[in-house]
Order: structure tokens, then sequence, then C-alpha cells
């Protein structure tokens, strides 16, 4: 998020050619699939390379995992009272269970549905909090002050693109497939698979009308999941645009005024408090993009349960 390591290169290449703002912005948030950090061969025509999100996700997955293994385990050897970390953990997942799930599904689909929606919520905020820090920022000062690894290297590679997994299309898009079958298997499940496709429009109306009522509904299957994944995605990376852009000020005044003490200035006056007040913004951001992603998943698998109501 903060381009300290970035900086210089961009502060030399001002000197040399000019900043640009818009080429070191979408440096940082692309996936730059072009820089994979480890180069596979493509199956099926896909290509199955490690990029840095593909990195991201993992790290995600890893942290998730571990850390509530390492508080299930931990409360499971104190016994049925939790605290701490485990008190922290069973009010996450009554909360989401009681305030998110049941009021949609309803008590006899709860304890089938709230798994997944918690899953969502954690995984999507986690990747979302680690997207916030400056985690290969650091690596790349450690870089250019201590390590000199070459571009090419794979380090160096992982250098390249930006950090936060939910400001990836791809990666929203997996997410909102996952409520997309979601809701079909739930309507299967608690109606038959023949009768949750009737469900889709009312019954008992003129024929004439189901002529526009089924490609309309047909249609806001699949808006579902796009809003899903936009909204997400496109949250994530304004965050991101928003802070580069007001600490590019630095850069671009430095480079107007050909004073770096002007740039400076800007910078204290100007871009750091800005930026604060953004990344302020941005951990509550984090919190609420989580709660709604799920919180809307809870309310479509709810409509096509209790598809009467």
């Amino acid at each position: 998020m903060w381009q300290t390591a970035e900086a210089e290169g961009h502060v030399e290449a001002a000197a040399a050619g000019g900043f640009d703002a818009g080429e070191t912005i979408i440096h940082h948030i692309a996936n730059n699939a072009g820089h994979p950090i480890l180069h596979l061969p493509p199956v099926f025509g896909i290509d199955l390379s490690i990029s840095k999100h593909v990195l991201m996700l993992w790290l995600v997955a890893l942290v998730v995992f571990t850390l509530v293994t390492w508080i299930v385990r931990r409360r499971l050897a104190r016994g049925p009272v939790p605290s701490g970390a485990g008190n922290a953990l069973e009010a996450v997942v009554e909360y989401i269970r009681d305030s998110i799930v049941r009021p949609n599904v309803g008590d006899r689909w709860v304890g089938t549905w709230a798994p997944l929606i918690l899953t969502l919520f954690v995984f999507i905020f986690t990747a979302n909090i680690i997207g916030l820090i400056p985690v290969f920022e650091v690596l790349g000062l450690l870089n250019h002050w201590v390590l000199h690894a070459g571009a090419d290297s794979m380090f160096g590679r992982m250098l390249h693109g930006g950090t936060t997994a939910t400001a990836n299309f791809n990666v929203t898009v997996g997410l909102a497939l996952i409520t997309f079958f979601a809701i079909i298997i739930a309507g299967s499940r608690a109606h038959g698979f023949v009768n949750h496709w009737k469900n889709i429009v009312p019954r008992g109306m003129p024929w004439p009308i189901y002529l526009l009522l089924v490609p309309i509904e047909i249609l806001s299957m699949f808006v579902k999941p796009f809003t899903l994944t936009m909204r997400l995605a496109a949250n994530m990376t304004g965050g991101h645009i928003g802070i580069l852009a007001v600490l590019s000020l630095v850069f671009l005044f430095t480079e107007m005024m050909k004073n770096a003490m002007i740039g400076i200035g800007i910078g204290i006056a100007v871009s750091v408090p800005l930026a604060v007040a953004i990344t302020g913004l941005e951990l509550i951001v984090v919190l609420v993009q989580a709660y709604v992603f799920t919180l809307l998943s809870a309310v479509f698998i709810g409509m096509v349960i209790h598809v009467h109501h």
C-alpha cells in the first residue's frame, strides 16, 4: 500500500523521463500475470503459473487455517468456557449464525448454511486486512537496501503488482460463483430440483406474463453473483487507488516545481494526512465489505428456500 520501496525508483524515473502516476497506480493494483513468481506449464491451455495474487490467496488460507485451528485447540484444552481469542471467535460465529444466517434461511437450514457463510466472512475479512498490511513494500525496501535481488529472480518477481487478493476480479468471481451454486443447491434441497426451477417465477399467472418474467428472472440469477463480484473488488481497489493518488502528489509537485523540498512539504501537509485518513476509512471498509458479501449471500440463499415469502 505504501509505495516507499518503489518511491525512490519513481523519483529516478521522474528525473529521467517524468513521473507517471497512472502507471504507478496500475502497477500496484494489477495482478501482473506477465510477471509470475513461478512459471508452470499450461494445462489444457490454462496458465497455472503462480502469480502474486495466487500467493496471497495461499497466504490468506494459511493464516485462516492456522489461526482458527490454534484458537479452537486452545479453547478445547482449557475447557468449555472460552476466554481471550476463543471468546472473540465464538462471538463472531454466534453473530454470523444468529444475526445473518438464521433470519434468512430459518432454523431448519441454519446448521447447513452457517458454515459456508462463516467461511466466506472469515476468508474475505482476512484477505481484506492482509491487503492493508504493506508486506511487499517492506520486502521491497529490504531488497533495495540489503538483498539487491534482480528483477528476474523469484524474489524480484514477487515485488510486481498489488497485494489485496479481494481486489482481483478473478478472486471475487470465484467467491461469487460459490454463492451462485449454493443458491441452486439450497433451492434444490428445499423444494427438489425441478420445483426449484419452477419457483423462479410466481405460479397461477396468465401465460403471456411468463414470456416476460422468465427471461428477467434468469437474468437476475446471473446479476446477483455479478453484483457481489463488482462490489467487493471495486471497493477494495478504490481505496488503494485513493491512497496512491494522494501519495503521488509528492512526486508530481517535485517534478513540476523542480524542487524536492516542495514535494516533501506537500507530502507532510497534504498527502500523508489524507493517506492516513483514507487508511482509517479502509479499516472500516474491509469489515463492511466482508459483512455485505456474506449478508447478501445469506439473503439470496434464503430467498430460494422461502420462495413464497
